[in-house]
């Protein structure tokens, strides 16, 4: 008897967690009309098509199938199982080597020329929708409107249109966190540390964005990228997007960001949104300025120093920290170890 196994998924474009019930009802059914006996069921929830390498469903499905669990994969359709070209082709030969064929209601068995049909049409699919994206995001932002994410001070505006569709994108202040803002921007520019001002806002329990800890690294952010609370020019009513970009690792499948160039920013001014005037932004873009000259003076130093210690061969005749230290080998690693190491069993190199 042939042995079934279901998969199903929905992706963080299409919400409904009904879904992957709707799939595995119908593929139920067509395993029943078929007489086959379902094994297994494996499902992904909330998580792109893009690549299988990330998702726990899909892994499980193979390490199962090695295993011979089922005799056939079974789901609604080819995109169901990925959108990546070569994510298919690679899960296609190692089903293929596993004995297991790959069946789909939409498309049947699945051979070589839906792989490479299929998966091209995919791959243009995810790159036109891409597209058609940030096109509609660009739209929004040249309105003046939000890209995408809530920005700390201010709330979302809800509220319809004349059609009676809802308005995306607004935003006003809140006057709450925009004090906030106002006393971080304060602090910096008066010398405090981030850190000390992060230390502050959380011994008075003022919460963060995402309502746990204020850090450092919050406020700080990254000049470059424009994240962080000091670099958000939305404060001085100044919307910009598209500073930086998303490709996927294919040795990992995650997302990687990349600076884009500041001809390809999209900047809008929205004064109504601002929160901070230009006198203390600049002074707070002065102090930023100090500190990076401060931090590159120090590094070069470091480096001047590490670099003299180098060249001077007398460093290399030092004696050594500990009686055996160059003379011992880790048991489980085998790298040369001092007495004490992590806990793993040292063993003496008689090489040496």
């Amino acid at each position: 008897m042939t042995r079934v196994a279901l998969y199903a998924r929905y992706s963080s474009d299409n919400q409904s967690s009904a879904s992957i019930e709707d799939q595995f009802r119908i593929c139920r059914e067509q395993a029943t009309r078929e007489g086959w006996t379902i094994a297994a069921c494996y499902h992904d929830a909330a998580i792109s098509g893009a690549s299988i390498t990330l998702r726990p469903g899909i892994q499980t499905l193979l390490a199962d199938a090695r295993c011979g669990k089922f005799d056939v994969v079974l789901a609604e359709a080819l995109d169901r199982v990925s959108r990546d070209q070569a994510d298919v082709a690679t899960l296609f030969k190692h089903l293929r080597f596993a004995g297991v064929r790959i069946v789909t209601l939409a498309e049947g068995e699945i051979s070589e020329l839906h792989v490479g049909l299929k998966g091209t049409m995919n791959a243009l699919f995810l790159k036109d929708l891409a597209a058609k994206t940030h096109r509609g995001l660009r739209g929004r932002v040249e309105a003046g409107k939000a890209g995408g994410g809530l920005c700390y001070g201010y709330d979302v505006v809800k509220r319809l249109d004349a059609s009676g569709e809802p308005v995306r994108g607004e935003r006003q202040i809140n006057a709450t966190q925009a004090d906030v803002v106002r006393r971080v921007f304060r602090d910096f520019a008066a010398g405090i540390s981030p850190r000390a001002i992060a230390r502050r806002l959380n011994d008075e329990g003022v919460p963060d964005p995402d309502g746990a800890l204020w850090t450092d690294s919050t406020l700080r952010g990254h000049a470059k990228r424009g994240t962080g609370f000091l670099n958000n020019e939305l404060y001085i009513g100044r919307l910009v997007w598209n500073r930086q970009r998303y490709v996927k690792d294919p040795s990992t499948g995650k997302r990687v960001s990349r600076v884009n160039p500041p001809e390809a920013w999209i900047v809008t001014e929205v004064p109504e949104l601002r929160i901070i005037d230009d006198a203390l932004w600049r002074k707070v873009k002065a102090r930023q300025g100090e500190l990076a000259i401060e931090y590159a003076t120090i590094i070069a130093a470091v480096r001047a120093s590490h670099a003299a210690r180098a060249a001077n061969p007398l460093n290399a005749t030092h004696r050594p920290r500990s009686l055996l230290s160059g003379l011992l080998v880790c048991g489980c690693c085998g790298g040369l170890r001092n007495p004490i190491h992590s806990g793993h069993l040292i063993r003496f190199d008689s090489g040496h």
